[in-house]
C-alpha cells in the first residue's frame, strides 16, 4: 500500500528566528502521527538549521532544487552531493516557478533527476499545465511531455533505484498555485490517474508504487476530499506550510486517511490507456 506524504515547500521565505518557531511547533503537532511520511523543503542557507531542528523526529527535509552537476564553475548552484551532506533525503525539481522564472525546461529538469537519484535523494517531479493550456484542453500532453522528457532519459538501472527511491510525481496546475483556486478533487483525481497510467507504460508494479501528490491552494479544509480519492497520496504544500497550525492540520488529514484503510491500493493498472 502506498504511504501519503505531505511536503511543505517554503519557496523563498523564512528567517532564522521564525524558522525554529515554526519548525517546533511543527515537530509538536507531528510527533504522534505515524501513518504518513512529512518533509519540508527549506531555502538552502537553512538546511543546516532544519537539519540540527528535525534529527530524530519524524519530519523530514529537503532542497527546492539541485543542480545536475557534482561540482565545477557554476556560481550559485548547489549539487546533489552539498544535500546530502546536510541530511536532505528529498528535493524539489522541475517547479513551475523554476520553469517560468528561471527558464528551466524538461530537458533540465530530467539531468537534475538523474544527478538525484545517483546521489540517492528522493525527486519530487513536478508537472502541470498553465491556465492557457487548461482552457484549451491540453493538461494530458503538457504533462505527459514534461514526464516523458524525464522517463525517456532512464536506464532500467536508473528507474529500478528511482523506485527504490520512492520517487513522488506531483501535479502542480499552474492555474492554482498562489491563486487561491483549486482543482476539484474530481479534476485532480483525473490527472493522477493519467499520471499513473503514464508510469504503467514503462512499468505496471511501479505504476501501484509511485507516489503522486497534488499542489495547488491545498489547505486545511479542501485536503481531505483530495486525499481521499485513489490516486492522490498526499501534497506539495506552499503558503499553508508556512502556517504551523495549518501545515500540522494538512498532515493530521493524510495520517487520517492513511489510517483509515482508504482502498487505494486496489486500483490496478495492468492496461494503461495513456494515449501515445
Amino acid at each position: 500500500m502506498r504511504r501519503n506524504v505531505v511536503v511543505g515547500n517554503w519557496k523563498m521565505h523564512g528567517n532564522i528566528k521564525s524558522n525554529q518557531i515554526l519548525l517546533e511547533k511543527v515537530i509538536d503537532g507531528l510527533q504522534d502521527l505515524h501513518h504518513a511520511d512529512y518533509v519540508v523543503c527549506v531555502p538552502n542557507p537553512y538546511l543546516f538549521q532544519a537539519r540540527t531542528l528535525l534529527e530524530n523526529t519524524n519530519v523530514d527535509w529537503g532542497g527546492q532544487n539541485v543542480n545536475q552537476h557534482e561540482e565545477g564553475a557554476f556560481t550559485g548552484a548547489v549539487a546533489p552531493h552539498m544535500l546530502t551532506d546536510l541530511g536532505c533525503t528529498y528535493v524539489i525539481l522541475g517547479h513551475s516557478e523554476r520553469r517560468s522564472l528561471f527558464y528551466e525546461t524538461n530537458l533540465t529538469a530530467a539531468a537534475r533527476f538523474d544527478a538525484a537519484i545517483k546521489a540517492g535523494l528522493t525527486p519530487i517531479l513536478c508537472v502541470g499545465e498553465t491556465l492557457a493550456e487548461h482552457d484549451a484542453g491540453l493538461t494530458e500532453i503538457i504533462v505527459a511531455s514534461q514526464m516523458d522528457a524525464v522517463m525517456a532519459t532512464l536506464s532500467e538501472q536508473d528507474f529500478a533505484k528511482a523506485m527504490q527511491l520512492n520517487m513522488v510525481f506531483a501535479y502542480e496546475p499552474v492555474w492554482a498555485i498562489g491563486t487561491g483556486k483549486s482543482a476539484t478533487p474530481e479534476q485532480a483525481q483525473s490527472v493522477h490517474q493519467f499520471i499513473r497510467q503514464r508510469v504503467a507504460r514503462r512499468s505496471p508494479e511501479a505504476a501501484e508504487k509511485v507516489r503522486i501528490i497534488y499542489g495547488g491552494s491545498v489547505k486545511a479544509n479542501n485536503a481531505e476530499p483530495l486525499f481521499a480519492m485513489p490516486d492522490i497520496d498526499g501534497g506539495l504544500i506552499g503558503g499553508a506550510s508556512l502556517l504551523a497550525d495549518e501545515f500540522v492540520a494538512i498532515c493530521q488529514v493524510a495520517n487520517s486517511v492513511a489510517s483509515s484503510n482508504c482502498p487505494r491500493e486496489l486500483t490496478e493498472y495492468r492496461s494503461p490507456a495513456a494515449p501515445d
